[in-house]
């Protein structure tokens, strides 16, 4: 018996024990006579049924999940016979409903192939968009990412090409790209993943980038956490400077993260870049015109970098046909918290909250009914019910007082003390605060001791006020989101959920 079998080899599949299943895999078939090619993919993102086990039969990827190591001699027995008899099995994977269901641009190549072979990511179209960029002055590739509405997906959805534009026009002897990859909220994990099943693609990214705006270096700032992307990251690297597309045309360097969530705040992160304690930074200047050793530099997160090469190799107007209003493309949400089915899910910007949470995440993992989801990581607003049915779009999140952030989703079911949710928000930036700013380096504090006398219903109504007064100065007089978006989610479940609050 012949067989092609894929194995992810990311964080997340890992951690459930993918990395146990592959060897028992060449052992079982070792022993069974069987001769096997274990590929060691990418997970595709759905983490419910991690750790998944395909199989290529007749040109489609049949699937077996969660597959333990003790399921492996079954496995195998099954695929000398009948697969469609074993008990996890699963059918042709991409027509599982989570798959079919979604519109995958960013994450179409994520678990196909070995994340490390460049022949597989060109065989998938890869290099596509790096091609028709040479084949461009830089200004048509800047017209061309205007044209395509993409905004960044970091979290502010500030129009790229108006970024890209800046620095294109600002003269300088040297330019520079930087990709934040210090993805610090809590609930996500797009970026990563993206890294550990797709790295070319963001290295496509940052050479149209680079060309685009006249900068021949470029930096990878990844989050000290992640040390499998990191391994990936570094080969990916080599790989793509010995196929000839980095080297003297664009630099492409990899640093590690301070391991603070304030770095992934763009000018901190360019202060942590050029080795200093990360600090924000007064704006302006603004970085496309002073930002890394003073130069013009171009910051944006991944996915942002990774949508280029989309871009560039479908047209804008391809890309612009996804989305609804002012939010084009695809949106990148991750479902996390209390959910039965987690991981990732890309859809076209419009779908709901209700949909993602009941459709895709099968509702929560205890049973019991969600009460609060919060989007947009550990700063972003804690939503009620009645407001799930809001379209996932940066305007209409807004018109709540919410964000979409970076697209992470963590849900809550009725056990949650929102009170204590409230507290959290504080205690974190208390945490996390670079302490430049009066507001947020002592607000935290304050709020955190205010939140306290409410639990302890230490005479509640008066600091209720108070800690509302405080919000108020947060928001408006902090020197970067951190400090400004603290009280978005300490404000959502006043709100929501006062009967929390006494």
């Amino acid at each position: 018996v012949s067989l092609r079998l894929f194995v992810p080899r990311d964080t997340t599949a890992l951690a459930l024990g993918a990395g146990a299943v592959a060897e028992a895999l060449c052992a079982g078939a070792a022993d069974a006579g069987f001769d096997i090619e274990l590929v060691r993919n990418g997970s595709r993102g759905a983490f419910w049924l991690e750790p998944l086990v395909e199989v290529e039969r007749d040109g489609r990827r049949l699937g077996f999940g969660p597959v333990g190591a003790a399921d492996v001699p079954g496995l195998l027995a099954a695929l000398a016979a009948e697969p469609g008899e074993h008990p996890l099995y699963l059918g042709e994977v991409e027509q599982l409903p989570w798959f079919s269901g979604q519109e995958r641009l960013t994450f179409s190549r994520a678990g196909r192939a070995d994340p490390l072979c460049i022949d597989s990511y060109r065989a998938q179209g890869g290099f596509a968009g790096w091609q028709r960029a040479l084949e461009l002055e830089p200004r048509a590739i800047v017209d061309a990412v205007r044209e395509s509405g993409l905004r960044g997906r970091g979290g502010a959805a500030f129009p790229a090409g108006i970024k890209w534009q800046t620095v294109l026009d600002t003269e300088a002897p040297q330019k520079y790209v930087v990709c934040n990859a210090d993805e610090g909220d809590s609930g996500t994990f797009a970026d990563r993943l993206l890294l550990e099943a797709d790295p070319y693609q963001l290295v496509e990214g940052m050479l149209i980038a680079g060309r685009a705006v006249g900068a021949n270096r470029g930096y990878i700032y990844l989050r000290s956490e992640y040390p499998r992307a990191r391994e990936i990251l570094e080969q990916a690297i080599r790989r793509a400077a010995a196929a000839g597309y980095l080297g003297e045309r664009f630099t492409l360097q990899l640093r590690i993260g301070a391991g603070a969530y304030i770095c992934g705040e763009e000018t901190s992160l360019l202060d942590s870049l050029e080795g200093r304690r990360g600090m924000v930074r007064a704006k302006p200047p603004l970085p496309a015109i002073e930002g890394l050793f003073g130069a013009p530099t171009l910051v944006h997160n991944v996915l942002t970098l990774a949508a280029v090469s989309t871009v560039m190799a479908e047209g804008a107007e391809a890309y612009t046909s996804h989305g609804r209003g002012r939010s084009r493309g695809t949106l990148t949400v991750q479902l996390a918290g209390n959910i039965r089915r987690g991981g990732l899910v890309e859809l076209p910007y419009g779908a709901t909250l209700r949909q993602l949470v009941e459709e895709f995440g099968g509702g929560t993992a205890s049973g019991r009914p969600a009460r609060a989801i919060q989007v947009g990581g550990p700063l972003g607003a804690y939503l009620p019910a009645s407001q799930w049915d809001t379209p996932l779009d940066y305007e209409a999140f807004a018109e709540i007082g919410a964000m979409l952030g970076h697209g992470g989703i963590v849900v809550f079911d009725d056990s949650v003390d929102m009170a204590q949710q409230a507290r959290f928000a504080m205690v974190f930036c208390a945490a996390e605060s670079c302490g430049k700013c009066t507001p947020c380096r002592i607000g935290s504090v304050r709020g955190v001791e205010l939140l306290d006398n409410i639990i302890a219903r230490e005479g509640a109504r008066d600091k209720l006020a108070l800690l509302r007064d405080l919000c108020a100065t947060m928001e408006h007089a902090s020197l970067c989101a951190m400090g400004g978006l603290t009280p978005a989610p300490v404000r959502s479940a006043l709100d929501h959920f006062p009967e929390d609050f006494g």
